[in-house]
């Protein structure tokens, strides 16, 4: 019809000649003339049968921290944004199966058979870290109140491969055990200074060549102090799970030859659980069997 009433208009030639110049020029007739280039994108598609983990790193947060008032040795606030960074990663990516982070770091398991973005590792990588960085700035407000965000925070991010369970889990007890040696130091460092009068360069050469036993020992003879009764959240970090609950719900239903009523329905939903657990040893994984696939042969 559409043609018919074009060819059926009966005003001047030039009305026809930029309609079908514009329709001949248009993208879509162009197309096939500039679509190589798309030979020069490396093909960057994750191996199949591994699990893919994502790991985002705050960029220059030690600048950032102290511009922004962290407290030392550790912050709640800080901490807090982002584990909520985090859970809004797994909101929106599910197949994603257990995230695990410490001090500006995030790591995030994508389940083995995951086919998000054809498993192409910057598309799964760019998302993570956008959509990461956009939650840290959205959910400012709601752990800083007054304090404002001075410039844009930005995060790094790698994508690893890991093919079997042992691999997979080795990684995650590699960060926490990280966690662990990082915030003994820092709460050591943090006490000498605030508590025992040290200047940072103090407190810094005091510690070269120690060991874990040595820092405990400052700690508790020094200070009275037993680093196993620091927060968990501080010493293991923050493991994010699936986590199945039951919801009931009240819904208006009408039966049949019935009047319509109230009647409680109850439903299974998943949602982000945060844990501050060991992850190390056997028994985390024993709890949640459903985080590993089967090792294939």
């Amino acid at each position: 019809m559409l043609i018919g009433k074009l060819w059926s208009f009966t005003g001047p030639r030039s009305y026809f000649v930029p309609f079908f110049r514009h329709f001949y020029n248009s993208p879509n007739m162009a197309k096939s003339k500039f679509e190589y280039v798309r030979s020069f994108e490396t093909d960057d598609t994750c191996l199949r049968n591994c699990y893919i983990v994502v790991r985002l790193d705050g960029r220059n947060f030690h600048k950032f921290s102290e511009q922004h008032g962290f407290t030392k040795p550790n912050d709640n606030r800080a901490l807090g944004l982002m584990t909520r960074s985090a859970q809004s990663v797994m909101e929106e990516l599910e197949d994603i199966i257990i995230a695990y982070g410490q001090s500006d770091e995030f790591s995030f398991v994508f389940k083995r058979t995951s086919n998000w973005f054809k498993r192409r590792a910057s598309k799964l990588m760019t998302h993570v870290a956008s959509q990461f960085s956009s939650s840290y700035v959205f959910y400012w407000k709601e752990y800083f109140e007054e304090q404002p965000l001075l410039y844009p925070p930005s995060f790094d991010g790698r994508v690893v491969l890991y093919p079997t369970n042992r691999n997979l889990r080795d990684y995650l007890s590699w960060r926490q055990a990280d966690c662990h040696i990082n915030n003994l130091y820092n709460t050591v460092f943090w006490t000498l200074v605030q508590k025992g009068g040290l200047t940072t360069a103090q407190a810094e050469d005091r510690l070269k060549g120690t060991l874990a036993a040595d820092k405990n020992e400052i700690l508790f003879s020094e200070f009275d102090i037993n680093y196993n009764n620091e927060s968990a959240l501080h010493r293991k970090g923050t493991t994010l799970l699936w986590k199945k609950h039951e919801e009931t719900v009240i819904r208006r239903m009408k039966q049949p030859n019935a009047e319509e009523k109230e009647v409680p329905v109850t439903r299974s939903k998943r949602r982000v659980e945060n844990l501050y657990c060991d992850i190390i040893g056997e028994q985390f994984w024993e709890e949640h069997p459903d985080i590993l696939e089967e090792d294939n042969c």
